[in-house]
């Protein structure tokens, strides 16, 4: 593909969402740019700022976190799949607040043992304590939180 067709290409297609630099690089494969012109594609979308692996970094966070209700460690598994830098995921796990983390565990936790309640309250916890934990949050958090249902 000629270069500046591709690189029009891949600045739409990063214009619309933050992407990763694997997720481009997958991109360039898929419509057959290889080799030095990929590279250099590469090294064009990160100058113009089509491409920012901190900025992917926050908007994955946050948007994970708000939208799918995830929690801290199916995020951090999600951000090291896409071969996110340790840096870029610190910065990135600084947009969700302790307090509205917190808030949307116990909200998780709350529907959960509604929702069992007619198990018994015991069973009801449990079943909310391996949903929260399917979610990624925090073994140690989820059974603080816990306690206070009753």
């Amino acid at each position: 593909m000629e270069y500046e067709k591709a690189l029009l290409k891949l600045q739409h297609y990063c214009a619309y969402q933050d992407r990763c630099h694997q997720e481009v690089r997958t991109k360039l494969l898929d419509i057959k740019v290889y080799g030095d012109e990929l590279e250099n594609i590469m090294t064009d979308l990160i100058r113009d700022d089509f491409l920012n692996e901190e900025r992917y970094a926050k908007s994955y966070c946050r948007g994970k976190f708000r939208m799918k209700k995830w929690g801290k460690n199916k995020i951090l598994q999600g951000l090291k799949l896409k071969r996110i830098s340790a840096y870029c995921i610190k910065k990135g796990m600084t947009e969700i607040e302790d307090d509205e983390y917190i808030g949307t565990l116990l909200s998780i936790l709350d529907r959960n043992i509604e929702k069992h309640k007619s198990l018994g309250l015991m069973l009801a916890k449990d079943r909310a304590y391996k949903y929260a934990m399917s979610r990624g949050y925090e073994a140690n958090l989820i059974l603080e939180n816990l306690k206070d249902f009753n």
